[in-house]
């Protein structure tokens, strides 16, 4: 009698078809480009909301990350004002910044369980450690922007259904992930 399959199993192998798929499949230069312009809006929104983000990124104007992610990537350039903008394709990145994990399920359970992925980070040390400090610290407030928009109560609560389906997604991750705790945590050590 043939087992049955966990769908779980069964989304990671549609997740890695999908992985192949993604390198063969490129978007139309001027979509990148747009999406590129609002991830460093989101970015800025985000930076402008800690001064000291901000100072920190101030005293790295000029220089220019490149962010690499399978086939894609992003060059972003530090303003004089502490902020970020899309930087030209020409010249030698200051800091290199390549993600790792491959496969978009891989990099997805590890955004929801809140770790940060597996980087390889080339070039100026303290601009790493600046970027370093800005993944650490920096947060963006979504409760706080959506109450601008429609108010304090139903933002607070678009909050705490958007945390309890967090907590949902980390519970079947840790039913999914090998070694992973309740919360989606991995455990330590090697004990039974």
């Amino acid at each position: 009698m043939e087992t049955p399959q966990s769908p779980f199993s069964i989304l990671g192998r549609l997740a890695d078809s999908a992985s192949g798929l993604l390198d063969k499949f490129s978007l139309p230069a001027g979509l990148v480009q747009e999406l590129q312009r609002r991830v460093v809006l989101l970015l800025n929104h985000v930076v402008m909301q800690e001064p000291e983000a901000q100072q920190r990124l101030v005293r790295q104007k000029g220089r220019v990350v490149l962010a690499q992610w399978r086939q894609f990537d992003m060059r972003l350039q530090i303003t004089p004002a502490g902020l970020f903008d899309l930087a030209d394709a020409a010249g030698t990145p200051d800091l290199l910044i390549t993600i790792d994990q491959t496969s978009p399920l891989d990099l997805a359970k590890t955004a929801i369980q809140g770790d940060k992925p597996a980087v390889r980070i080339e070039g100026d040390v303290q601009l790493a450690a600046e970027i370093n400090w800005m993944a650490d610290h920096l947060r963006w407030d979504i409760e706080e922007d959506l109450a601008r928009l429609v108010g304090d109560v139903p933002a607070h609560t678009l909050a705490r259904v958007g945390r309890g389906v967090a907590d949902a997604a980390r519970s079947v991750i840790g039913k999914v992930v090998p070694g992973a705790d309740a919360a989606g945590t991995p455990k330590q050590g090697g004990g039974q």
